[in-house]
């Protein structure tokens, strides 16, 4: 047998064992989920209540929609310190021209757009300069925090005069079901596919498995960054929207800490820190696991303060986990 035809059957071999290995994760993510559901329903009669299951799904449904941008980033070999300002940056562009007297849609689709500019200027500064994903975000978050700062000068702006079809997005049901929720769930199923599917979301694989080989491939690397550094700051920018429909105001300080939550997230669902690996599926049990994780500590009167250390310690794990996968892949 010949290099040209063992080569692509060893490749073939090593992505299905990957493949496999990446299921299993989330096969893990899916029994652990469910033991804490039966642990919980003895210990708190309030647990399995529709009312604590909707509050849970709330929580996670648009910081979820962060988790979809930063897993695609991850995938590529990159990562988003940013997000968390970026949301805020959305909120107060989109609140303050609508104080200003701008209709709410377009101010959100100004939000938005601000969003995505964010997101455009740290790609170039990625492919372009040559600064990593990590330093680039770390200095937009800063820069980004500083604007939220300078344009609602340290105070919260007050929208609970936003028209109600408007506010529909953030506090809306449809048959009983919250809007935000229904969104979430369009939006994973829509990443979903193209991401299995798409082959403009294949090459995001492709690129964060082996950059040097994807471009000896010729496949436009640069681009392909870019495009998913401005994706993971436009799903930020909408997430932003979202929030201040729900909660009627905008807070300069609002999403601090959120790319912790975000980046443990889509790590604990399987996405790799170095690339090439990670799923939509992988990404919603890993925000879903941090909620319920929340939720049952809370109903069992938990410290806020140990609830900070069994989340980081759920964070540790999942990196050594995703560090030994990797030391393996290499070996």
């Amino acid at each position: 047998m010949t290099m040209n035809t063992t080569l692509p059957t060893l490749q073939k071999s090593r992505w299905s064992l990957f493949g496999g290995i990446h299921k299993q994760r989330e096969v893990g993510l899916i029994v652990i989920i469910a033991l804490i559901f039966v642990v919980m329903s003895f210990t708190s009669p309030y647990f399995l209540t529709w009312a604590n299951m909707k509050a849970m799904l709330l929580s996670f449904s648009i910081e979820g929609i962060v988790v979809i941008g930063m897993t695609i980033l991850l995938i590529v070999g990159g990562i988003d310190l940013s997000v968390g300002a970026v949301v805020c940056l959305s909120m107060v562009v989109a609140g303050q021209l609508f104080l200003s007297g701008m209709d709410p849609w377009l101010a959100s689709l100004a939000g938005i757009g601000a969003a995505a500019l964010v997101g455009l200027l740290m790609g170039l500064t990625v492919t372009k300069i040559g600064l990593s994903h990590f330093i680039a975000s770390l200095a937009a978050m800063v820069i980004v925090r500083g604007l939220c700062m300078i344009v609602t000068q340290g105070t919260p702006l007050s929208l609970f005069t936003l028209p109600v079809n408007f506010k529909f997005i953030g506090q809306g049901a449809i048959w009983g079901i919250p809007f935000v929720i229904v969104l979430f769930f369009v939006l994973v199923a829509l990443f979903d596919v193209l991401l299995r599917k798409a082959t403009l979301f294949r090459k995001v694989f492709y690129t964060g498995s082996n950059e040097r080989a994807a471009a000896y491939s010729g496949l436009n690397i640069n681009r392909i960054k870019l495009w998913v550094t401005v994706l993971t700051s436009t799903l930020a920018g909408l997430a932003g929207i979202i929030y201040m429909a729900r909660l009627g105001s905008a807070t300069p300080t609002f999403g601090v800490g959120m790319e912790l939550n975000v980046i443990a997230a889509a790590v604990i669902g399987g996405a790799s820190l170095k690339g090439g690996t990670g799923s939509i599926l992988g990404a919603v049990l890993g925000v879903a696991l941090l909620s319920i994780v929340t939720s049952s500590l809370i109903l069992i009167n938990v410290s806020v303060y140990w609830q900070e250390l069994i989340k980081g310690l759920i964070l540790l794990t999942a990196v050594s986990i995703d560090h030994l996968l990797n030391k393996y892949r290499a070996a």
